[in-house]
């Protein structure tokens, strides 16, 4: 029987590729949580705008609403696959 049945497919790919794990020379992603409370309206529509530019920062799609799984079709009036409740700017912050 062969060893991926044995100790599972998964585990296989683990132990193949654990000793990339430990390689942060080539790091991707930030450590650590960045969360922000979101505190005015211009906040919420700066971050929101961020969000939604990052597609075409990475010269995926031309504009934000081309972007298929983007929030940014449902502001701009178009069908999408994401039901989303669109902010209307009336926003009030509770303290």
């Amino acid at each position: 029987m062969p060893a991926w049945r044995q100790t599972g497919m998964l585990q296989c790919f683990k132990d193949a590729c654990s000793h990339l794990k430990r390689n942060q020379e080539y790091k991707v992603w930030q450590d650590g949580n960045h969360a922000k409370e979101i505190f005015s309206n211009n906040f919420f529509y700066e971050k929101l705008e961020y969000i939604h530019k990052n597609p075409v920062e990475e010269l995926t799609v031309e504009k934000p609403e081309d972007y298929l799984f983007s929030s940014a079709r449902n502001y701009a009036g178009l069908d999408n696959y994401l039901d989303v409740i669109l902010e209307s700017g009336k926003m009030v912050t509770v303290r």
